[in-house]
């Protein structure tokens, strides 16, 4: 497979505290190696804390708060799981707007594990398919998606896996969906 250059595209990381860390750092290192900046987008400007399962892992700098940040200066989003993560991430209203935007703009997004919550939060998943950590089903049917057991799926520009094992076809897919920008059934 040819590897593709990205270095013309900006993706943004919407993630905060208790992330799951290999969700964040296996797709950011797939990020980087096509030449694509990359940048992490949180709710307060302070480093944000990973983890490993339960155990505390490193911590990260936030390039931008989600407040100041705007889906148009963004050619993707990434949206890695941990239960934490997205379940403090959701009941933020400018995170929610934040990734409703990209849907509204027609613009990859990828997301793994328990990061699909905030694709039910932000209502975008109505006749929508998508994988996820298995606990998300029940809330993703709810939210009118169609739930699958799948390593990784692609619906119109929304990538999605179930768990770390998944990376490795997360990242490939979310690469070439990222390499292909505008979607135009990637609506809301």
């Amino acid at each position: 497979m040819k590897k593709k250059d990205l270095s013309s595209k900006t993706i943004a990381i919407l993630v905060t505290d208790g992330f799951e860390q290999i969700e964040l750092t296996k797709p950011l290192e797939a990020i980087r190696a096509t030449g694509a900046t990359a940048h992490i987008i949180s709710l307060k400007s302070h480093p944000i804390q990973g983890f490993h399962h339960a155990e505390k892992a490193d911590q990260f700098k936030v390039d931008h708060t989600v407040d100041l940040a705007k889906a148009e200066d963004y050619d993707g989003l990434l949206l890695p799981g941990g239960v934490h993560n997205p379940d403090a991430l959701r009941v933020n209203e400018k995170a929610v707007a934040f990734v409703r935007s990209f849907f509204a703009q027609q613009k990859p997004v990828a997301a793994i594990c328990h990061g699909p919550w905030m694709l039910v939060e932000a209502d975008v998943l109505d006749g929508r398919t998508v994988t996820s950590w298995p606990s998300l089903r029940t809330d993703i049917t709810n939210a009118g998606g169609t739930w699958v057991d799948e390593e990784v799926h692609c619906d119109h520009g929304l990538v999605t896996s179930r768990k770390p094992d998944d990376l490795d076809a997360f990242c490939q897919k979310m690469i070439e969906e990222f390499a292909e920008s505008e979607h135009h059934l990637q609506t809301t």
